[in-house]
């Protein structure tokens, strides 16, 4: 029986194209702001908040911030309200910002590439002894960030990081923050090529521009030759990586749009081999594609993973090239990847010139203002001048003499900054968590702490690679999702019908060969208590369960779920 007209017309109905709503695109004619955040960039620039807070807020007191540049252009200098004390995780998603907020700072300091001075080192110490009660931790962005920042020192605090050649500029928000660097560049001996004249150029040209001070969202670069691929660079928005082409020429590997939170992406390579000295224009093109046809509409679809999914490594390779550097760019190899197992850099290593570096490992990197000053003393006092933070929330002291690392190691380990540590130690990452965080629903660093230290009793044999994060909300700061053990923070219900602090569960994620996110098992939750009972049990089963050299990852995927759990 043929249709009728009107099920035909249904049909033509149904069948048409819905016209797709625009997303912000600049480069497509979407100029007009389309929700708040970009409401603010277009009013003002967040650069501009800089003489303000100098001139105005730091004399006029926390009362006296325009709640626009408070909660907005605040971050182009690494600033964010810090939560309020005594708000528990079930009021993160109901309370207002400003109700959530304390009347003091998060403060954010740039440390790219992760190179630090012992002078460097000793003001960032001194900063956060004396502005910041004591708060110091090693981001797993190289970064170091301090808390119960007062905005009437903010000023004292930019002159002291500018005498010794450090910034927090464009430390946060819709800008291209910190980059990633291998921490031991240049001195590596199996490194692909040394990167850090890269880095320091793109910081030099284009870090505080007006030109990429309004971006769709935040931007992370990692540049790097490290062998280990300690930057982990199949995360980050755009990622240069060391890799020698077919006529011996050394360079870099294009890859573009990875990211993690709640919807991770590893990055695509383009297929592009970028020379040395085309780095800083090629990072530049990139940041400017992401600008002009990034998407602005809405804020959880703004970052460029979402761009390159849509478009491709083709075509974006395409309008970098034609739209914005105005050559091809050649073709070259993919990197040689590592195992993904450790990218730390932990413990004692040859450099290249004879010398040792010597990595260690502070508890999920929290390490206060006095620590670090005392390993500027250290690390000064074994005849080095230079210190670094890794990707890992782990620090490196450079340059040792061979007959100083046994009086180095001691000196160390008296500050309990292990050397040689254990693998619950040397792996285990947490976020800033709800201790300061406004975004967070459960505690992260005191729980991953005392983890560390029931597994260290509970399991003082296991030596197998194994990275446990923890995330105090679903945004992976710690990069859950890549861990073989990632803990996502939420509420849960306790065996006596509680609501209390708690996590689900992610397993097997890693990074390098075959790399791949967590496996979420369902219904794997645990309480924050119970966690160390989880971790052991399903160690132990691991230990059980796995065949010769496999690690915790592959054995996750082909586990049953029963010995996941």
């Amino acid at each position: 029986m043929p249709p009728s007209s009107a099920q035909t017309d249904r049909t033509a109905t149904a069948a048409k194209p819905r016209r797709r709503r625009g997303e912000g695109q600049w480069a497509l004619g979407y100029r007009e702001p389309l929700n708040q955040n970009e409401e603010n960039k277009k009013n003002d620039d967040g650069l501009n908040v800089r003489d303000r807070i100098i001139d105005i807020y730091s004399k006029t007191g926390f009362d006296s911030i325009d709640p626009s540049d408070l909660r907005g252009r605040f971050r182009w200098f690494g600033l964010y309200t810090q939560r309020a004390p005594g708000i528990d995780g079930g009021k993160t998603a109901v309370l207002e910002p400003e109700e959530l907020e304390d009347r003091y700072f998060m403060l954010r300091v740039r440390t790219d590439g992760g190179q630090l001075t012992t002078a460097q080192l000793r003001v960032l110490g001194e900063i956060s002894r004396d502005h910041a009660r004591d708060t110091a931790d090693i981001t797993d962005r190289q970064n170091i960030q301090y808390h119960w920042v007062r905005i009437e020192d903010v000023p004292v605090i930019w002159e002291k990081l500018e005498a010794v050649g450090l910034s927090t500029t464009e430390a946060c928000g819709d800008t291209p923050r910190g980059m990633l660097g291998c921490p031991v560049a240049g001195v590596a001996e199996d490194e692909v090529i040394d990167a850090s004249p890269q880095l320091r150029q793109i910081y030099e040209e284009h870090i505080g521009s007006p030109l990429f001070s309004n971006l769709p969202r935040k931007f992370k670069t990692s540049i790097s030759g490290c062998a280990s691929h300690c930057v982990n660079h199949e995360v980050n928005d755009v990622a240069f990586v060391g890799v020698r082409n077919e006529q011996g020429e050394v360079g870099y590997d294009l890859q573009v749009g990875g990211g993690l939170s709640t919807n991770p992406m590893f990055a695509l390579r383009l297929g592009a081999f970028v020379r040395p000295e085309q780095v800083s224009e090629v990072w530049a093109g990139v940041c400017s594609v992401f600008r002009d046809y990034g998407y602005r509409r809405l804020r959880s679809r703004a970052r460029i993973k979402f761009l390159i999914k849509d478009w491709g490594a083709e075509k974006f390779r395409d309008v970098l090239e034609k739209e914005y550097l105005g050559y091809a760019l050649p073709d070259g190899p993919a990197p040689e990847l590592d195992s993904g197992l450790r990218r730390d850099h932990v413990g004692v290593h040859r450099q290249k010139d004879g010398r040792f570096y010597v990595g260690f490992a502070p508890r999920v990197g929290r390490t206060p203002g006095t620590k670090l000053v005392r390993v500027a003393e250290i690390a000064e006092e074994h005849g080095s001048s230079r210190v670094c933070t890794t990707p890992d929330q782990k620090l490196i002291i450079l340059d040792v003499e061979q007959d100083r690392i046994a009086s180095l190691t001691a000196a160390l380990e008296a500050e309990d900054l292990q050397v040689h540590p254990s693998t619950f130690r040397r792996q285990t990452m947490a976020c800033t968590g709800i201790e300061y965080c406004k975004l967070a629903i459960v505690e992260t660093k005191g729980r991953a702490s005392s983890m560390i230290d029931e597994l260290e009793k509970r399991l003082p044999d296991f030596t197998e690679p194994l990275t446990i994060n923890l995330n105090g909300c679903p945004n992976s700061c710690a990069r859950i999702q890549v861990a073989d053990i990632g803990f996502k923070g939420q509420l849960v219900v306790n065996d006596r019908g509680e609501q209390v602090e708690g996590y689900q569960i992610h397993l097997g994620g890693h990074m390098g060969l075959n790399a791949s996110f967590g496996r979420k098992v369902r219904g794997l939750k645990t309480t924050a208590d119970d966690m160390p009972d989880y971790v052991e049990r399903v160690l132990r089963r691991f230990q059980e369960q796995k065949e010769d050299g496999e690690s915790f990852a592959s054995w996750v995927g082909r586990a049953e779920d029963t010995d996941l759990k």
